[in-house]
């Protein structure tokens, strides 16, 4: 491993450290991850079956956005 690996992985904790004091904080504000129109949700007397299509979807074009502006500035 050389240090740049180093340095991406404790990018890495701070951005999830930073997303957990966001989640930490707002909550509240936040009801509406998971819950999206899309997210499979089978609810019976004594059985739950969840499955967030939608809220996966959606994480997953953010995160590919995210990184795809990370890597144009810094190639």
């Amino acid at each position: 491993m050389n240090s740049d690996a180093g340095k991406w992985i404790i990018v890495a904790g701070v951005l999830i450290v930073l997303v957990g004091v966001v989640v930490y904080f707002f909550h509240d504000k936040l009801h509406w991850i998971g819950r999206l129109p899309g997210d499979i949700r089978i609810e019976k007397e004594n059985f739950r079956f969840y499955f967030p299509l939608t809220t996966m979807i959606l994480v997953s074009v953010l995160l590919n956005i995210v990184i795809r502006v990370v890597k144009r500035f810094t190639e």
